[in-house]
């Protein structure tokens, strides 16, 4: 079949796999970080970033809504994995959360290359 008959996807769908995927490995990233700190330290960034997300929620911007949930959930595990007792509960998140951020954030970067490379 010659390129000229292969369907190939939607320009918005291609930006959001992309942006997907760039959102995805920042945010592993990001809780490698956060899973790394002190426990002061941890408290701290944790409630910064429970807080920005949480002011994400209240956008009124329905794309705004998903990010802030995801990050003010992040603030909160952090905030909550550096607390003594309980943080023993929550340490197994940020050795699973980040892999799977990961993985995400890597299999959309290739469905956004193969999706580029169909349009090509």
């Amino acid at each position: 079949m010659s390129n000229s008959m292969v369907p190939y996807e939607s320009r918005s769908s291609l930006a959001k796999k992309g942006v997907t995927a760039v959102g995805c490995i920042a945010g592993s990233i990001g809780l490698f970080i956060l899973g790394s700190l002190a426990p002061v330290a941890g408290i701290v960034a944790g409630a910064v970033a429970g807080v920005a997300g949480l002011c994400a929620l209240m956008s009124k911007d329905p794309a705004d809504k998903a990010p802030g949930a995801v990050i003010a959930g992040a603030g909160a595990l952090t905030v909550v994995s550096k607390l003594p007792l309980v943080g023993v509960l929550a340490k197994p998140f940020f050795g699973l959360g980040p892999v799977i951020l990961l993985g995400v954030g890597i299999w959309n970067g290739v469905k956004f290359i193969k999706g580029l490379k169909a349009r090509s």
